[in-house]
């Protein structure tokens, strides 16, 4: 078993979905988790919950990672009130399928802002903590479409393209202070984003992953957690997709 016992983490856009599941699965390790959300209260607590269920410690924040004072004050926070961060998970994202040319100014700087600028901001944040600590995991959530690219979702595309060339660069620089910066990419997985699907549409995407299935949100937890603790101790400038061999 990965442990986290001792560890805390930040996980954003962690009210639904892959954050989520990877907040719960960290929690599962031991680790205290602080789940970063932007409007959802609802769900944020039926995650808050599910980790107490767990016997985890947790702690809500809410807020908007685009915004670089407060992702500054939620590392502030949790020092704070947890005397430390060991993990940063930049899961917050968003996109909006569409033809490229049909996009407005106003809906790619939305996109870049929260996918982009919010993993910068964070990480930002959160790096003159860990080099004092002289220890931490920083974990970018990206796409399979970051190496690929996907037709009508050109923005989103190019905003985790981006993520993975920083997380290549940054973990050549915070290698020497024992930082480890890695990206997993995930391919489809089955949440709630994906309940748009017909359910010929589904099986047809289905249909192009040789697995023969779509992900699960525990599949990339497991491989956040992974990632987090000391069994990846010389992992670091990694991009791993996780897509059931789709590319």
């Amino acid at each position: 078993m990965m442990s986290l016992e001792g560890k805390v983490a930040i996980v954003t856009g962690a009210s639904r979905g892959i954050g989520k599941g990877i907040a719960i699965q960290l929690a599962k390790a031991g680790a205290c988790v602080v789940i970063n959300y932007r409007s959802n209260d609802e769900e944020a607590e039926k995650t808050y919950q599910e980790i107490k269920k767990i016997g985890a410690y947790a702690l809500k924040i809410k807020g908007d990672v685009s915004d670089y004072e407060f992702s500054k004050q939620m590392i502030k926070t949790t020092v704070d009130k947890l005397g430390k961060v060991d993990i940063l998970i930049n899961n917050a994202g968003i996109s909006k399928i569409g033809l490229f040319m049909d996009a407005t100014p106003a809906e790619w700087n939305n996109i870049l802002d929260v996918n982009l600028k919010g993993t910068i901001n964070c990480s930002h944040s959160v790096v003159r903590q860990m080099i004092k600590q002289k220890s931490g995991s920083i974990i970018n959530i990206s796409s399979m479409w970051g190496a690929v690219g996907a037709s009508c979702e050109v923005i989103y595309s190019a905003s985790k393209g981006a993520i993975n060339s920083f997380t290549k660069a940054l973990a050549k620089e915070l290698a020497p202070s024992n930082i480890r910066v890695n990206a997993i990419a995930p391919g489809v997985i089955d949440t709630e984003m994906n309940g748009w699907l017909s359910s010929d549409e589904r099986k047809s995407l289905i249909d192009e992953i040789p697995m023969m299935k779509f992900g699960e949100v525990s599949d990339v937890g497991m491989l956040v957690t992974f990632l987090a603790s000391e069994n990846s101790k010389y992992i670091t400038g990694q991009v791993i997709t996780i897509d059931g061999g789709m590319l």
